[in-house]
């Protein structure tokens, strides 16, 4: 049974068999950047592993341009960095609120996130120690229309709050580990 083109059923199945089989809910998920030209790059994504698998599933790589705004030297190619951040928490939030709205059998009838961050960019030019780098805050509006009671929809919303890896990454930091080849 599909509910807002998502296979219920098989969801369940994944939650049943990730019960039974903890590591099948880890993964490794993975992207290759390329500089272009000045603030121009393309990212491919195409393999990640997961399910206990290497995944084969993509024949042909997804290529995300991005680029800088000319006010930021910039040639316009594609959104910048931190506007591909916002994209990324807007399309988790996305997912997470249809996949579960599906799970609880909410009928979606419209769902629209729109997401505002602030930076200020004197760290990232090298002219303050104590101004921080990336987003000083960030905020998401949303626009939706079900057939949830306040109290259902709360719920569906304390849940993706929870649960969204995005959100999660946003609110902690993430080791992150360098390695020149």
């Amino acid at each position: 049974m599909k509910h807002h083109g998502v296979a219920v059923d098989l969801l369940g199945a994944t939650i049943d068999a990730i019960q039974e089989n903890p590591d099948l809910a880890r993964f490794q998920f993975r992207s290759r950047t390329q500089w272009v030209h000045g603030g121009h790059a393309e990212t491919h994504i195409q393999s990640f592993a997961g399910a206990g698998q290497e995944d084969s599933s993509r024949p042909v790589p997804f290529v995300v341009r991005s680029d800088e705004p000319s006010v930021l030297l910039g040639t316009n190619q594609g959104p910048n960095a931190v506007e591909l951040y916002l994209a990324a928490l807007g399309s988790c939030l996305t997912v997470g609120i249809a996949y579960n709205a599906a799970a609880r059998d909410i009928t979606l009838q419209t769902l629209r996130i729109e997401i505002e961050g602030d930076i200020d960019l004197h760290a990232f030019l090298g002219l303050s120690e104590t101004t921080r780098p990336g987003y000083e805050g960030i905020r998401v509006r949303y626009q939706a229309e079900s057939d949830a009671s306040s109290d259902q929809w709360a719920t569906l919303m304390a849940h993706v709050k929870k649960t969204s890896p995005v959100l999660d990454m946003v609110r902690h930091p993430v080791p992150v580990t360098w390695v020149q080849d």
